[in-house]
């Protein structure tokens, strides 16, 4: 069996195709924390006037959104290094092809594996790339529980208070420093305003969730 799969595909041109992949996979990762850096701009911005008007809520609410689009941007960033960890020990592999003729088991390409799959957005890639290391016995059978970690995907942790008021801190701190006066100015405000920010907001939250998934 095995031979007849090399007849179909080189080992050497299947590495190089993986490689590939994973190369194509990172520059869709850099894309994502391109896209989520993009829309956390226009809810800072929304974070300071919120803060200006006294809306301390809506500023924490966004404050939470903050963090969990930089810890997004953290996990992309942790998959973007497994991946390329992945590509060197593939071309180690190719090292070994040009002197065994054939593609050994490998412990590291199946620990990260294990690792990436259990990425939501790699999931698919992962998965068929797996399939076709197990089939010409670069891997062992995708143990259970990396698989069915990577289909349920990752706990969300909550936002502390601390980490709320470091980033309120870091974005809107002068601001808040003139916290009273933008409470007077909050009850000026007229009620048909405070609704249309409230609309924009929910807005530029949908927006940042999307770019997440």
């Amino acid at each position: 069996m095995l031979k007849f799969l090399f007849k179909e595909e080189d080992p050497k041109e299947l590495v190089r195709k993986w490689q590939a992949t994973l190369r194509a996979e990172q520059r869709g990762l850099d894309r994502q924390v391109r896209d989520i850096q993009f829309e956390e701009k226009k809810v800072q911005k929304a974070i300071k006037e919120a803060a200006k008007r006294g809306d301390m809520g809506s500023a924490k609410h966004l404050a939470r959104e903050i963090i969990q689009s930089r810890r997004a941007i953290t996990r992309l960033y942790v998959n973007k290094a497994h991946m390329q960890s992945l590509s060197t020990a593939l071309t180690e592999q190719l090292g070994m092809l040009r002197v065994a003729g054939t593609l050994s088991k490998s412990t590291e390409v199946m620990r990260q594996v294990n690792s990436i799959i259990k990425a939501p957005e790699l999931q698919r890639t992962m998965m068929e790339m797996s399939k076709e290391m197990m089939k010409v016995g670069l891997i062992e059978e995708m143990i259970s529980d990396a698989i069915d970690g990577a289909v349920g995907g990752e706990e969300e942790e909550e936002e502390t208070e601390e980490e709320v008021q470091k980033v309120l801190d870091e974005i809107a701190g002068e601001t808040l420093a003139a916290l009273p006066a933008a409470r007077r100015a909050k009850q000026r405000q007229p009620a048909q305003a405070v609704e249309a920010e409230a609309d924009d907001m929910a807005e530029l939250r949908a927006r940042l969730d999307a770019v997440k998934v």
